[in-house]
């Protein structure tokens, strides 16, 4: 089955930086575009990146454009969120996203708090 497993996500600094990582199974990693999402205490769900199945075509929400990089490595089945100039908005569980046969995967989520 569908499987996402984020990791990374840490207490940081306002200002600093982190990678977040996604490691998936369970589809052929490289057929898909892959999304990164995040969710603040008492917001919506946030998509902040999307990049093609091949890696070639990323888009970003506005709020982190210029600040995050999504990339991936298929050889690995990896998707990665490098994270710069990180602001206490950027606090929020961030998830990695695919939708496989119209079916939309999440995995647990990984941690990001931003201090001052």
């Amino acid at each position: 089955q569908v499987q996402l497993v984020e990791s990374g996500g840490e207490l940081v600094q306002s200002g600093g930086s982190l990678t977040l990582s996604c490691v998936a199974s369970g589809f052929t990693f490289s057929n898909y575009e892959i999304a990164w999402d995040r969710r603040a205490p008492g917001k919506e769900r946030e998509l902040v990146a999307e990049i093609s199945s091949g890696g070639d075509r990323t888009s970003y929400a506005e709020s982190v454009k210029g600040r995050f990089t999504i990339s991936r490595d298929n050889a690995k089945n990896t998707v990665y969120l490098q994270m710069n100039s990180l602001k206490l908005e950027d606090t929020a569980v961030y998830y990695c996203s695919v939708r496989v046969f119209s079916r939309l995967y999440w995995g647990q989520g990984t941690q990001v708090t931003v201090s001052s």
